[in-house]
């Protein structure tokens, strides 16, 4: 979160992608450092027990939402 929030600050559009497990611990530290509206997408958790496979699908679904988030 922080380097989405320094680059956000410099003025360089910025995505946090993290798993549904930190939607809470996002929020919360997004507006900590003052960007409650920090671009955000999160794919399924858990994340470490997957297979290559699995992670290009999660990586495949979650691309639109990053490239929306980017370019607004």
């Amino acid at each position: 979160m922080h380097d989405i929030v320094d680059l956000e600050r410099r003025g360089i559009p910025g995505v946090f992608v993290a798993s549904a497990e930190f939607v809470q611990a996002a929020v919360a530290q997004s507006t900590a450092l003052g960007f409650p509206g920090v671009a955000r997408v999160f794919t399924p958790h858990p994340i470490q027990d997957r297979t290559d496979d699995e992670m290009r699908r999660y990586a495949g679904d979650a691309f639109d939402a990053i490239v929306s988030a980017i370019i607004g």
